[in-house]
């Protein structure tokens, strides 16, 4: 694709404007929208314009814009999230039927927890993640769960690219990602709710290795907080069990073109 004046490609800038939107800005105007995508004004004006008209891009009756329905339909054809979805939900309303609190679902990508899928319930506690939205790994128990099973180089590299941030919270880190590896679960208390505890059981492959997190959000202090565990176990193994085996349209030798 041809480069601007600054270098940056056309696909460079319509991945920046379609990254601009938030779960705290879901409507942004084109001048907003320029400003935090550091594209030209004029440039998000015609970009907008054609990211309208392929439906990627919404327009509200005042003119901004919000991501559109095309994006949810498209991603939504990702065969590892799809397959997960699907396989996991069974298991996460059994969970969510015995704890009776926030159920989710999450993998690690580009150094961030991302939320695949969740249910709530009414009267649950206060919870920040929302599906499709990323929360930061050294802060959350998913992401010490997931860190903690992940492969030791991607382990070793994310320690080193978040050395400083992931110090201040955890002094002994790898001390505490092997406590986590030996129960089998994490747990922490407030680290993002005061009021809260998160506790989280990796959905692991035949290696070892985290695949997934299934976890729960549940009042601090709670006394259910063994029996959540429990159940998140064997909703774990269970998916994973799910996962190994052969879906529909797939087969041995015949893969599906995702790598």
């Amino acid at each position: 694709m041809a480069n601007s004046p600054s270098g940056d490609s056309m696909l460079d800038r319509l991945v920046r404007i379609l990254d601009a939107f938030g779960p705290e800005q879901p409507a942004l105007t084109v001048s907003a929208l320029a400003r935090r995508a550091g594209v030209p004004r004029a440039t998000a004006y015609r970009l907008v314009d054609e990211l309208v008209r392929h439906g990627f891009l919404a327009r509200d009756d005042d003119g901004s814009v919000r991501l559109g329905l095309r994006l949810w339909e498209i991603s939504n054809r990702s065969s590892s999230t799809r397959d997960l979805r699907l396989v996991a939900m069974p298991f996460m309303e059994d969970v969510n039927q015995v704890v009776r609190q926030n159920t989710q679902l999450a993998v690690l990508h580009d150094d961030d927890v991302l939320i695949v899928e969740r249910l709530s319930r009414p009267g649950s506690v206060v919870n920040q993640a929302q599906v499709a939205g990323r929360m930061p790994v050294h802060l959350t128990s998913m992401g010490m769960a997931l860190l903690a099973f992940a492969p030791a180089p991607v382990r070793e590299d994310y320690l080193a690219r978040h050395a400083e941030e992931v110090a201040a919270r955890h002094p002994d880190i790898r001390r505490e990602l092997a406590h986590i590896r030996l129960n089998g679960f994490a747990t922490f208390d407030g680290f993002i709710d005061a009021e809260t505890t998160g506790a989280s059981v990796p959905i692991l492959d035949a290696r070892g290795q985290a695949i997934a997190v299934l976890a729960v959000v549940m009042p601090r202090g709670s006394e259910q907080l063994p029996a959540a565990v429990m159940a998140l176990r064997t909703a774990a193994r269970g998916i994973a069990r799910g996962l190994a085996q052969p879906r529909p349209g797939t087969g041995s030798g015949a893969g599906d073109g995702s790598g």
